[in-house]
């Protein structure tokens, strides 16, 4: 999903490199979740079952275009 992707490539661009070990270990959590069950977290629907991946939802989705 091209819209997924581009929300994701914007995180890893603007907030990799200063990312927390912790925090990187999040989002490679996140890349395992199915892209519909992400996507759904991202709009609000659905939030994602683990706390820590559903924060890092939130931060990636407030990163300024």
């Amino acid at each position: 999903m091209r819209e997924l992707d581009q929300l994701l490539e914007r995180w890893l661009e603007r907030c990799w490199q200063e990312s927390s070990d912790a925090d990187k270990d999040v989002f490679r959590r996140l890349l395992a979740a199915e892209d519909d069950k992400l996507w759904r977290a991202f709009l609000g629907y659905e939030p994602l079952p683990d706390a820590d991946t559903q924060r890092l939802v939130e931060r990636i989705a407030a990163v300024p275009h």
